[in-house]
């Protein structure tokens, strides 16, 4: 049952949900844009194992799926449909972050295929380019997503009065 006290919070965490999905987004574009300015003829060494270095993606996560990616891309947006439908309604501050999340990094990846496009629609790859030499590269967008799917998973482990 809901009190008037949760259904006031509603409207927050659809500004939450949003405000997170859109920054995640920016986020992802921004840093994708510099990696592509940036790294397109060298590497750039962090510490340890992590370096930046530039790739594009063309397959799904972690480069699997060589061929597909344009179904993952249509799979994505509806996805990315699904979690906009549930976060209108969202009840807590944890999911509407994790959805945000989620969404967000979802876009930033969908985005990349559509805007560098060569040979059709969703036939674009997407900008990886945090590079632990030990791990498939990755960007922003896939931290988001990861994240948020951890978040979600870990909200939905708390009983349901903790919630």
């Amino acid at each position: 049952m809901t009190t008037s006290t949760d259904a006031s919070r509603i409207p927050t965490h659809r500004i939450l949900f949003g405000v997170v999905a859109l920054a995640t987004f920016a986020l992802d574009q921004l840093t994708k844009a510099w990696a592509r300015s940036a790294l397109s003829d060298r590497d750039v060494d962090i510490v340890w194992t992590l370096r930046l270095h530039l790739t594009t993606n063309h397959a799904a996560a972690f480069s699997l799926g060589s061929g597909f990616g344009a179904w993952f891309a249509v799979l994505a947006v509806l996805v990315v449909g699904v979690l906009v439908w549930q976060g209108r309604s969202v009840g807590s501050r944890v999911g509407a972050v994790a959805l945000g999340l989620i969404v967000g990094g979802a876009l930033g990846n969908v985005f990349d295929r559509l805007v560098h496009a060569d040979g059709g629609v969703l036939s674009g790859g997407v900008t990886d380019f945090i590079d632990l030499q030990w791990w498939p590269v990755f960007n922003v967008a896939d931290m988001g997503v990861v994240c948020g799917a951890v978040l979600l998973a870990i909200t939905f482990l708390r009983p349901p009065e903790e919630r």
